[in-house]
């Protein structure tokens, strides 16, 4: 828990926290090294060092006053108070049964010691091993996961960016066009009280989908919803590559629009977040020259063994990790116009433009006029994606891609995740938009295998 949070001393509001020795003793083990664990183990002692600061044993024993820190707000109120163990407990019949000499095992100890130790209070154990969890559990100890870090309860509520309203509904809301668009079109003021909160650039279609418009301004006084632009047509097709359904094309929307600085696109394997990516990517860089090249990174997290150290620059180190890039590079490189040459051309043209990056090189960095793509980010965590997401410079723009059903890191759920996080907490700013897709258009072969296997 403190490895994952290292402010988790600080979120427990009016409640006593107690820290085993055996936790001490696993902090001291994983802080060398220059991974986030590490500064984590590093941050979380520190922390308990600030609190301990000038305390003699007595006041450690009698608790030592913890402040309730609530990061939303500066209400600073005293909190609970922060115990640790200073004597070796016995260990319990029930302990010295268990095999092994096992960190959990002192972890187990002491938690029953501070039961004994505080009878009229009630001791839960807090960790994020499940394990842990389970064994205490089976020792009559009440066990509870830390939900402190969760973004949602369910990661059904995550915002889909998509709302769908019947065609009776959808005459009935419309009441009159407001004004004109630059474009041309027109932009509708929908008056309904029955559609909930409604966010900047969510789109809103009729379940026939005849009707597909994008929310521009909602506030209390008017709402007003402008089409979207068919990209399902030949004529409107982004470097060559056209919507197929009504979720790639309100994604295509939201890719294509210079005022949106932020584009998160959630779905499964074969539903053509990376594909429709790239191909806006490509249609800024090279064609309107709106952004001057393509930043494509993603975290590294191996799905079966990993295959150890890889030889050469950071681009060659990168390249195993970006299959997903050469295989849509050659779906927009596909030209009939030279032959052999005119693909080879441009393939190494758009291999040019597109720059591969790894995450351990991006924390200081600040990126001026580029789109940038992260792929596979339902591994990152909070705060890589926070960093990731601040470097950002001015006439920049980010496209977040992921699956969070497919979480390949040990230490995040689809209600953990960075992508989780960065989905929520950004549906409601003007400049970003976001897309769940769920139709697969690889092929039918995938389709079935997504749905059956």
């Amino acid at each position: 828990m403190l490895l994952h949070d290292p402010f988790a001393v600080f979120r427990f509001k009016e409640h006593d926290v107690f820290v085993p020795m055996m936790v001490l003793e696993e902090l001291d083990a994983a802080k060398k090294g220059v991974s986030d664990l590490a500064r984590a183990a590093r941050q979380v002692s520190r922390n308990l060092e600030d609190i301990l600061n000038g305390s003699d044993r007595a006041a450690i024993e009698r608790g030592l006053s913890l402040p309730k820190i609530d990061f939303s707000s500066a209400d600073n109120n005293p909190g609970g108070r922060l115990f640790l163990q200073t004597t070796a407990p016995e260990t319990p019949p029930v302990i010295g049964a268990m095999p092994g000499n096992t960190p959990d095992n002192s972890i187990l100890a002491a938690t029953l010691s501070a039961a004994e130790l505080f009878p009229a209070r009630e001791v839960i154990l807090v960790s994020k091993d499940i394990n842990l969890r389970i064994k205490a559990r089976i020792l009559g100890i009440t066990a509870e996961d830390y939900y402190n870090d969760k973004t949602l309860d369910d990661v059904e509520l995550l915002f889909t960016g998509m709302r769908g309203l019947d065609a009776n509904h959808w005459a009935k809301a419309i009441k009159a066009a407001v004004d004109r668009a630059q474009s041309g079109g027109t932009v509708y003021r929908l008056d309904d009280d029955g559609l909930g909160e409604l966010f900047p650039n969510e789109c809103v279609h009729t379940l026939d989908e005849k009707n597909e418009t994008i929310v521009r301004t909602s506030t209390d006084a008017r709402q007003k919803f402008e089409p979207s632009k068919n990209y399902r047509d030949e004529r409107s097709s982004v470097w060559g590559i056209r919507a197929r359904n009504l979720e790639q094309n309100f994604a295509l929307n939201l890719l294509m629009d210079p005022d949106i600085d932020f584009v998160s696109l959630i779905g499964v394997a074969g539903t053509g977040k990376t594909l429709l990516a790239l191909a806006a990517g490509l249609s800024q860089t090279m064609e309107t020259k709106h952004y001057q090249e393509i930043i494509m990174t993603r975290e590294t997290v191996p799905v079966g063994e990993d295959i150890g150290f890889l030889p050469g620059t950071e681009e060659e180190k990168m390249t195993p990790w970006m299959g997903a890039l050469l295989d849509n590079l050659e779906v927009l490189t596909h030209t009939t116009e030279g032959g052999g040459w005119g693909r080879d051309a441009t393939s190494d043209l758009l291999h040019n433009r597109i720059k591969i990056r790894s995450l351990s090189f991006m924390r200081g960095r600040t990126f001026l006029n580029r789109y940038i793509i992260i792929d596979e980010a339902q591994n990152l965590t909070v705060k890589q994606i926070r960093t990731l997401i601040t470097r950002a410079g001015p006439g920049s723009k980010i496209v977040c891609l992921g699956n969070i059903g497919q979480i390949d890191s040990p230490y995040l759920s689809e209600t953990t995740s960075g992508l989780t996080y960065a989905v929520d907490r950004f549906r409601s700013w003007k400049h970003s938009g976001h897309v769940t897709l769920t139709r697969g258009e690889r092929s039918r072969l995938a389709d079935f295998a997504t749905n059956n296997l």
